[in-house]
């Protein structure tokens, strides 16, 4: 029997601790995982996601958890395994004027990007072993739009509005035959 749990939502981090704490290949990783599921796990499940020991990615766990990123979550069985859950739904990251939170933002962003971009180019270095269906169904846009700060602001929630019912932590019990984790990147920023 699990415990309930309240409905999560997103939190902003502007400590920079948080920010370099964050800013790891396997706890971005881990952070991905268990907030985009809601899963709760133990350090050897998630050890298989990031390519580590079961002792390293406890570790892992253990940092998130002094930042209040993860905790653990009641026991499944009989209480001798330890098992962990997100306690957000998701994060930013910003809002500081300090230069050492700012540099910490950017590091995070680096980390963030190059896990993101790997995944990119590892699709495209192998969609032709992809099903046709898949391969046409993917896609990698570019467009260059004319928008003031309050009409990209508009444009921003649309675009979330028309993604959230397909997050993977909503999707459960109504995933349709066929359906797979899709990554989904959108950026928008200025250009000078």
């Amino acid at each position: 029997m699990s415990e309930e749990r309240p409905v999560q939502r997103g939190m902003t981090i502007s400590d920079p601790q948080v920010m370099r704490a964050l800013a790891h290949p396997a706890r971005l990783e881990i952070m991905d995982h268990l907030s985009s599921t809601g899963a709760v796990v133990t350090a050897t499940q998630c050890a298989g996601l990031v390519g580590l020991s079961p002792s390293a990615t406890s570790y892992h766990l253990r940092e998130l958890a002094k930042f209040g990123l993860v905790e653990q979550a009641p026991s499944r069985g009989d209480g001798r395994e330890r098992v962990w859950r997100s306690t957000t739904a998701g994060f930013s990251v910003g809002g500081s004027e300090e230069p050492e939170a700012q540099a910490a933002e950017q590091a995070l962003i680096d980390a963030y990007l190059s896990r993101d971009f790997a995944k990119l180019r590892d699709w495209f270095a192998r969609q032709h072993d992809a099903s046709k269906d898949w391969r046409e169904a993917s896609a990698l846009m570019g467009q260059r739009l004319i928008l003031s700060a309050d009409e990209l602001r508009e444009v921003n929630e649309k675009v979330r509005e028309v993604l959230a019912p397909y997050r993977v932590r909503d999707r459960e019990g109504e995933i349709p035959a066929g359906a797979r984790q899709v990554a989904v990147h959108y950026a928008t920023f200025p250009v000078d």
